[in-house]
């Protein structure tokens, strides 16, 4: 199995993957940075279920991104702060996604959370991702 360098861009890929070819599931190694950005995206209303289980090696990270009879909430789903380069950013200046419609996640001291509840909190830190 080969390593990814950036495991956060390689979830967003998997799911921009399955939604592209109308998957309605798609899992992926565990790490606690995918699993908060996946649980925000739950909380949100972006994915319908997020499980972690035990696999032979590892945990492995189950995402259902709709049900069956539904099509995807996600329309896009794009990773702002890369390997090569990092995006950080004061509470204030957090940015809004389509006039408030999508969502920015947030990598805090406090751990991960929306744009919003980022400013409401008053901390900064790495934009992650953007999605609507």
């Amino acid at each position: 199995m080969i390593t990814s360098t950036d495991p956060i861009a390689d979830m967003l890929s998997r799911i921009r993957n399955a939604i592209a070819v109308r998957k309605n599931e798609v899992s992926m190694p565990h790490s606690k940075a995918k699993e908060a950005v996946a649980q925000l995206l739950k909380d949100n209303g972006f994915l319908s279920a997020v499980n972690t289980s035990d696999a032979a090696i590892g945990k492995t990270l189950t995402i259902t991104i709709n049900s069956e009879s539904d099509n995807a909430r996600i329309t896009e789903i794009t990773r702002l702060s890369k390997p090569g380069r990092r995006f950080y950013t004061k509470a204030k200046e957090i940015p809004t996604v389509k006039r408030g419609r999508g969502l920015v996640i947030v990598s805090t001291s406090k751990g991960m959370m929306t744009g919003v509840e980022a400013r409401n909190q008053g901390v900064g830190g790495e934009l992650i991702c953007k999605v609507y």
